[in-house]
């Protein structure tokens, strides 16, 4: 199933609504209310119900996140000795990298984009039809033990989809439209990295409040119309004295 960008924005758009009233109740309908950001792991847990724990992935940390639509297996290999681990159905496996002592907060955006993504995935998944999703199933077959990257290679044509989706989720345009209201009067401006020392302050705030990065962040705001580009030359340093 090959999905634009527009009907991705759609699916979010009405997964999150959904959800917000679930999780904030008369909150979400508030003409007045700020902006509520996604809480992923419960969007994930309570929400879509699955099931999200954390292993070693892979031995250099390139693997953050998987899930499988079937009870299967992965095998890791490190030092010449391989492990087989279970992977069942409806089940989030994040790279145990996110919960080790010094970098819960410090990983905290990069994890919330992972499982963001991982959750795109099933609610794609969700989506499909009873004769792909059969043969998805199939496909994963418990007699089949798959390396993490095999898994992740799997969804190659589903990759783009997740990301934008996953973004979306913990972006919803409506809040983002909130946020933005309350922080700025004109789109930001980004001079290749740049920023004036208000733009900066504000895409900081808008981080923490979303509990994003700052990439993740400049991506959706530049899509919804909330930040441009300018050539670095055209930056002018407010410190700067000639």
């Amino acid at each position: 199933m090959i999905l634009s960008q527009r009907q991705l924005e759609e699916i979010a758009a009405s997964t999150t609504k959904d959800f917000n009233r679930f999780f904030f109740g008369d909150e979400a309908d508030k003409p007045d209310r700020s902006a509520l950001p996604t809480p992923i792991d419960q969007f994930a847990k309570n929400y879509l119900g699955l099931r999200v724990s954390f292993a070693r992935l892979s031995p250099d940390g390139s693997i953050c996140g998987v899930t499988a639509y079937a009870d299967t297996e992965y095998k890791i290999t490190e030092l010449g000795i391989t492990r087989t681990l279970a992977l069942k159905r409806n089940q989030v496996i994040l790279d145990e990298s996110f919960i080790l002592s010094g970098n819960v907060q410090r990983l905290c955006a990069k994890r919330r984009f992972t499982l963001a993504h991982e959750c795109a995935h099933q609610i794609l998944f969700q989506l499909e039809s009873e004769e792909v999703k059969a043969s998805c199933e199939m496909r994963y077959s418990a007699r089949t033990v798959y390396t993490p990257r095999e898994l992740k290679t799997r969804e190659d044509w589903n990759e783009w989809q997740a990301n934008v989706l996953g973004a979306a989720i913990l972006l919803p345009q409506k809040e983002v439209d909130l946020a933005m209201r309350r922080f700025a009067e004109t789109p930001l401006i980004n001079y290749e990295g740049r920023y004036s020392y208000g733009d900066h302050l504000t895409l900081r705030l808008f981080c923490r409040l979303f509990g994003v990065s700052k990439t993740t962040a400049s991506i959706r705001l530049r899509q919804l119309g909330y930040m441009v580009d300018r050539p670095f030359s055209e930056y002018v340093d407010p410190l700067e004295v000639w």
